[in-house]
């Protein structure tokens, strides 16, 4: 299952945070949508959407798609806030 850094789930929470009127929501990883290039969007949810894993770890919740799932099912993900406030999110392999 997929892990995250001390620095993605604090980000995670922060992003978590910022959804209206939302006690359980988290940052959504999915799949492209047809017609779109292939690869994982990310995205502010209030809840997890029907058949998606659900990660908590230490109150930083990331709902994934079934796809996204198995992609990063041996993965750690990472994340940087740069100087200008950017938010930027890197996969690692877990050892």
């Amino acid at each position: 299952m997929l892990t995250l850094t001390d620095s993605a789930a604090d980000v995670v929470k922060q992003i978590a945070d910022q959804v209206p009127d939302a006690d359980g929501s988290g940052l959504r990883i999915s799949t492209a949508q047809e017609g779109e290039e292939t690869g994982l969007t990310l995205t502010a949810a209030a809840a997890p959407e029907p058949g998606d894993q659900v990660l908590d770890d230490a109150g930083a919740r990331v709902f994934l798609d079934e796809t996204a799932a198995t992609i990063l099912d041996d993965k750690v993900l990472d994340a940087e806030v740069q100087p200008d406030g950017a938010v930027t999110f890197g996969l690692g392999q877990q050892v």
